[in-house]
């Protein structure tokens, strides 16, 4: 069952769909043109139900399938979103949205999403019902998070859930997968320093916060390398420090550091914030100053689940011929709100030798179209197969 001919023949249509979406990019919630135009596409199909607003403008369609023996629903996910960030690719597609770009591929990941649920509302060769979620605010807004808060894997009875992203030097048309952690947990923290100023020819008489900034950051890389277990991935970095002063001769009064956190491990992410918060306490006193810390949760592990796993591998085995164990990397995905709620795995497809994602240069490489659709519903048929 390799890549259908289906998608063939609605290459150019798909292709027509994502360059649309790609130069009229919209950032987090403001998905207002994709999901109206994800919307409109899913009721030409014939989908049973489209419902609009779940997690603020997020889209769902559901198509069910010509039985029902097993009353078994599989959610498909879609982004919609964009970058803030200027595009620099020169194509006659690029963004006429000055200030948004695509530059992840999530307008390849919804065009890939309306195709398959094209073929799937024309086909209905399944037993129960496959359900199409398109999503905002993945970059940062927590979308995924968003829209089941909405309710929705009850409201539509989703059993499992799967999502697919493209990838930049993976060969156009391959598959790449991973059992357990896949994407990282992604943490912010901010620390305020209150010290005491002064004048810089008098430090004597001061709670210098410079000096107490300079060894807290210092001392807080001694929290992945000192307290967590060796054999576990942590990052803590530090990506922003100032003081409250840009004067030659003012010892300022006060800080500021922040930074992000990043685990594939549940468990080290609840402990890292406890070490910072005892390290930066200890570090603000030793000099005469004090601390308040901040933490603002992100996107938790994204853990493909063992049996999900081997579901998306066996489709994408059966689209592509094979599917590479893909590494661990410490970027961060939304859609692990979704896997805490329900089994299921997120896959990658191929986007071959493009620029990197997040790059103003990036483009979604068209040619993994038919890929990434054939891999869609040849799950739905896999895991839902007619009696």
């Amino acid at each position: 069952m390799p890549v259908k001919n289906r998608f063939a023949d609605m290459h150019a249509e798909i292709t027509a769909w994502r360059r649309d979406i790609h130069q009229h990019p919209e950032i987090l919630y403001e998905t207002h043109r994709t999901s109206a135009l994800v919307a409109e596409k899913l009721r030409a199909f014939g989908c049973d139900e489209v419902v609009t607003r779940i997690g603020r403008t997020g889209v769902v369609g559901v198509i069910r399938g010509r039985s029902d023996t097993q009353n078994r629903v599989i959610g498909l996910r879609a982004d919609m979103d964009a970058l803030p960030m200027a595009e620099d690719t020169g194509l006659p597609h690029a963004s006429q949205n000055e200030g948004a770009m695509h530059a992840c591929g999530h307008d390849g990941h919804t065009a890939m999403l309306l195709g398959a649920a094209k073929y799937l509302a024309e086909t209905r060769n399944f037993d129960g019902a496959a359900v199409v979620i398109f999503q905002p605010a993945e970059e940062g807004g927590n979308g995924a998070e968003a829209m089941c808060k909405d309710g929705l894997m009850d409201r539509f009875g989703i059993d499992e859930v799967y999502a697919i992203h493209n990838s930049p030097g993976l060969d156009i048309g391959k598959f790449a997968l991973r059992s357990g952690p896949i994407l990282a947990s992604v943490d912010e923290f901010i620390i305020r320093l209150q010290g005491r100023g002064g004048h810089a020819a008098k430090p004597q008489e001061t709670a210098d916060t410079t000096v107490m900034m300079c060894q807290l950051i210092t001392a807080l890389q001694t929290i992945v390398s000192r307290n967590v277990d060796p054999v576990m991935q942590g990052v803590l970095s530090i990506t922003s420090a100032e003081t409250s002063s840009k004067a030659y001769n003012v010892i300022p009064d006060r800080a500021e550091v922040k930074g992000t956190i990043r685990t594939h491990s549940p468990q080290v992410r609840a402990q890292i914030p406890e070490r910072l918060r005892a390290v930066t306490a200890g570090i603000a006193q030793s000099f005469g100053g004090s601390a308040e810390v901040e933490f603002v949760n992100g996107v938790p592990v994204t853990i493909n689940d063992a049996a999900a796993t081997d579901y998306a591998h066996e489709a994408a085995v059966a689209v592509a011929g094979d599917c590479e164990e893909v590494a661990l990397a410490m970027g961060g995905e939304d859609f692990s709100f979704m896997l805490e709620e329900r089994p299921g795995a997120m896959i990658r497809v191929g986007n071959g030798s493009s620029a990197g994602l997040h790059h103003p240069a990036y483009d979604f490489n068209d040619d993994a179209i038919p890929a990434g659709c054939s891999w869609f519903v040849t799950l739905i048929e896999q895991r839902l197969p007619m009696p």
